[in-house]
């Protein structure tokens, strides 16, 4: 090590404990010595957006860190050096399969452009090479979200945004991660729009260390000022100031005509943790529903995943029926598809034998499960009894008090607290607003008369049998 590379190192450590490690982390850790000369210390950092902030809100601590080790020091330049950054290639030790996929032509001219300053100076959420457009799998069930996921990624600084906030809910394992994830690539893959990935996660903690720190107005501004906004996972978003922190953003980005995608594993009426002025502006935009997998697109996903673990390994070779089976008992979700492609690779080249159906019926067993019961949601509840009952779903939530629509809309809020997980004040909201001490009584009333009246007892296991099929 150099004397100036050896001063360096001691004058990290100064600020290190100067400013604290989160600070550090987010703002100093790319920060690289470009040399030394007479009064002037020449630093670099990879995006302008660190340099600006750095100037603004740290030149003296640096300057101060440097004078300690070198009184003689008065100044210091601070550059923006190039994001490129060669890639390495190691021959010898091989990657896991995943690790190794050739990456698309689209990923490839997104890995030589530099990437939005405002990932690296606001901590964007690790982004995953393998996940772009190219190797999305379209199918009946992804269509829509697939559709509007790429006209937001091929829109342009300026261009009017035909639906916002995007929304695209799903269950686990469906497709919603890679979505979010291809439209950040594709956004970053040229230079014109600030893109920007955040997990929920990731936002409450970007928010709270910046309230530590007292930089919260500035990480505020630096959020709204990104052109695309895609924020994963919007379910484990928690406490009340983050939340409105967030409610702001949107609005903010959103009245500007920025674009903001969001990703969750329910709709957005289902948010109970959310506040309403949330939940009303997030169901303002587009909300579209990525539903299961079906076979065919089951059967599409594992070739292609055969396909991408051929490219590093030739003679990798699934036959139709090993692929057919698979496709037709792993139905759970995508990942556990790829887990399957990846156990067959792992077996085949470890103990050199050819895949066969009697190996897969072997190694997928444990991912073979039991078909999971059809998620019912409330208005299927309101639907299937209204019609049941001759009323109309608008009688089931008005304040009516009849006795044609008081049953129905009793026998409504029990089949919504026993088949759904939905809490009691959710339960009430979504049928008029109604408290939640009304649905308490009515849950009790029918449980009471199920129990004595076998005809209304009948007529309730059968909603129930008409709701679960």
């Amino acid at each position: 090590m150099t004397m100036e590379q050896d001063r360096w190192s001691r004058v990290k450590g100064r600020l290190r404990s100067s400013v604290g490690e989160d600070v550090y982390t987010s703002w100093f850790a790319r920060m690289d010595l470009e040399g030394v000369q007479d009064e002037s210390v020449r630093l670099s950092v990879p995006t302008r957006f660190l340099k600006s902030w750095i100037q603004a809100h740290y030149a003296e601590r640096v300057l101060s860190c440097w004078q300690a080790e070198m009184p003689e020091v008065h100044r210091i330049d601070l550059t923006v050096r190039s994001a490129v950054r060669p890639v390495v290639q190691t021959k010898d030790v091989p990657a896991p399969v995943e690790a190794r996929r050739a990456p698309s032509p689209e990923l490839r001219s997104t890995a030589t452009a530099p990437v939005s300053a405002n990932h690296d100076a606001l901590g964007g959420s690790p982004l995953d090479p393998r996940l772009t457009f190219a190797s999305f799998v379209v199918g009946r069930s992804n269509t829509l979200a697939h559709a509007a996921a790429r006209q937001v990624a091929e829109g342009r600084r300026g261009d009017p945004v035909m639906f916002n906030p995007l929304y695209i809910h799903a269950g686990v394992g469906l497709g919603k991660t890679h979505l979010l994830q291809a439209v950040t690539w594709a956004g970053n893959s040229g230079n014109e729009r600030k893109v920007l990935y955040l997990t929920a996660e990731k936002f409450m903690y970007g928010f709270v260390a910046a309230l530590k720190t007292q930089t919260a107005l500035a990480f505020k501004e630096a959020l709204r000022g990104i052109d695309v906004l895609v924020i994963d996972d919007l379910q484990f978003l928690q406490g009340k100031s983050t939340q409105a922190e967030f409610c702001h953003t949107l609005n903010a980005l959103i009245d500007a005509g920025r674009q903001v995608v969001i990703a969750a594993d329910r709709p957005p009426s289902d948010l109970e943790s959310l506040d309403d002025r949330v939940r009303s502006r997030l169901a303002g935009g587009l909300v579209v529903e990525m539903g299961s997998l079906g076979e065919e697109l089951r059967h599409g996903i594992l070739k292609s995943r055969v396909a991408a673990a051929r490219a590093h390994h030739a003679t990798f070779e699934v036959p139709e029926e090993v692929l057919h089976y698979l496709a037709r008992t792993i139905t759970h979700n995508g990942r556990d598809l790829e887990g399957a492609i990846n156990r067959l690779l792992a077996h085949s080249k470890l103990n050199n034998r050819p895949v066969t159906l009697e190996m897969a019926e072997h190694e997928v067993r444990d991912l073979v499960r039991p078909q999971e019961p059809k998620r019912i949601k409330i208005e299927d509840i309101q639907r299937v009894v209204a019609r049941q009952y001759n009323v109309s779903r608008s009688d089931l939530l008005s304040s009516r008090r009849t006795a044609n629509v008081v049953r129905p809309r009793q026998v409504a809020m029990y089949l919504a607290k026993t088949l759904t997980l939905r809490s009691l004040p959710e339960i009430g909201r979504r049928f008029g607003g109604r408290d939640h001490t009304t649905v308490l009584h009515a849950v009790r009333k029918i449980e009471a008369l199920v129990s004595k009246d076998t005809a209304l007892s009948e007529e309730v296991e059968s909603l129930k049998r008409q709701l679960q099929e």
